[in-house]
Order: C-alpha cells, then sequence, then structure tokens
C-alpha cells in the first residue's frame, strides 16, 4: 500500500479518541476542534475519566468524508497545548 492510498473506504463511521488533562477547557477545545473538520452530520461525544481523575478521555464519534479531513483534524488535535495524545 502506497502513502496514498487508505484503508478506509468514505464516508465511513470513525472514532476518534483524544486524550488531555480532565479539565473543561481541554473538553471544549476538543468539540470545538472536532466540530470544526465535521461540518455536516451528527457527532456523538463520550468521555472517560481516568481511574485517578486526572486526565480525560474523550471519543468523538462521526461519519469521516475523507483521509485529507481527518489528517487534518489529527494535525489540528495534536498541535494543540492541552491534547495529550489521539488514537
Amino acid at each position: 500500500m502506497s502513502a496514498n492510498e487508505t484503508c478506509f473506504i468514505f464516508p465511513c463511521e470513525f472514532p476518534l479518541k483524544v486524550m488531555g488533562k480532565n479539565t473543561d477547557a481541554f473538553e471544549s477545545a476538543v468539540q470545538a476542534i472536532v466540530r470544526k473538520h465535521v461540518i455536516a452530520g451528527e457527532i456523538v461525544f463520550a468521555r472517560q475519566p481516568s481511574s485517578g481523575g486526572k486526565y480525560l478521555s474523550i471519543t468523538a464519534t462521526f461519519t469521516a468524508t475523507s483521509r485529507e479531513q481527518l489528517d487534518a483534524l489529527y494535525r489540528e488535535l495534536n498541535a494543540h497545548e492541552l491534547v495529550v495524545m489521539t488514537l
């Protein structure tokens, strides 16, 4: 598979997990960034705090429309100072 190929067939349902410190600012930033890149369709957000409560995992499930959309979304999330990791 070349670098330009993808294993997804678009459009497809896509669960995006983002982790960071358990703060309102982190949660708001993640939701704003995802909404910026997912223009059409429903986004379902689920949150799961870590066992100690220090970190928060947010899963955004939405219909992804292209590889470019996902690449741009991951780039912006990973560049944000409050985001620790994306999966």
